[in-house]
């Protein structure tokens, strides 16, 4: 029996926020974050050479910003795949509008699927065991990324259910802050997306293979805890009050569809 030919992709376009522009990772050899869509565009380019690559995430964007300023340009640049990981600096804000978050997600994964393009997309773990105050919002999540399937189901999306799946909330995925990937988790990210879009073999190792972080003694974990507080928690209450965003000023690192620069990605 012959194997399947691993799918091949010519155009690809990143749309989202910080996961997606790569806070959190290794710098490349040319000073800018990598990050999810990097080292799944690195795959990519195993299975063809010739792919060209856009990134047009910034970080701190909510969905409908993705929808409005990112979604135009990427439509534009008329690509074969488009990943779309974005809803979760909605979940965080007081004002978490459940409804017209699934709005914006649908309409963006209609419009591309309108076009015959492959959309991935994920839904986002439980990281409460990371992040305690985060059980505050095990509701809005879920019920989030119970739309997010259901979208996914609907428009015929490659959906990577990440909430099932312990190892991608599991600490040591995690960098200090405890919101964004470390290089490990964006790495382990870009593998399992290019599995599910049969770029690459499935890898059945990382969800269980990730171990959890050693267990501290209690005035550990409080002092941990405060720490934690003063450093990311407190400066993000802060810019929040003050209607400020860790995207302000920001552009996309990549807003050009180009070919793959040899020592500016990674396929580890």
């Amino acid at each position: 029996m012959s194997a399947i030919a691993p799918r091949v992709f010519s155009r690809y376009v990143a749309l989202g926020d910080s996961q997606t522009e790569g806070v959190g990772d290794d710098l490349s050899d040319h000073g800018v974050a990598l990050g999810l869509a990097d080292r799944l565009a690195a795959l990519l380019a195993m299975g063809n050479p010739h792919l060209l690559y856009a990134n047009l995430a910034v970080r701190g964007r909510r969905i409908a910003e993705v929808h409005d300023e990112q979604l135009p340009r990427a439509l534009e640049l008329e690509p074969d795949l488009v990943s779309i990981i974005a809803g979760i600096n909605d979940v965080l804000r007081p004002r978490f509008d459940l409804d017209a978050t699934l709005a914006h997600m649908e309409e963006m994964q209609r419009e591309v699927r309108a076009r015959g393009t492959t959309v991935v997309t994920t839904t986002f773990p439980d990281v409460s065991s990371v992040v305690p105050v985060a059980r505050l919002l095990r509701g809005r999540l879920a019920r989030l990324n119970a739309g997010f399937r259901a979208i996914a189901a609907r428009r015929g999306s490659v959906l990577l259910d990440f909430e099932q799946v312990p190892a991608a909330a599991a600490s040591l995925m995690y960098c200090e802050d405890r919101l964004h990937l470390n290089p490990d988790g964006h790495r382990h990210v870009a593998h399992a997306i290019a599995a599910a879009l049969g770029v690459t073999e499935s890898d059945t190792t990382w969800p269980t293979a990730v171990p959890s972080a050693p267990r501290d003694g209690a005035l550990q974990r409080v002092e941990d805890e405060l720490r934690w507080a003063q450093t990311f928690l407190l400066p993000w209450i802060g810019r929040r009050l003050t209607g400020r965003s860790s995207g302000d000023g920001r552009h996309p690192k990549r807003p050009q569809l180009r070919s793959m620069e040899p020592g500016a990605f990674r396929r580890d």
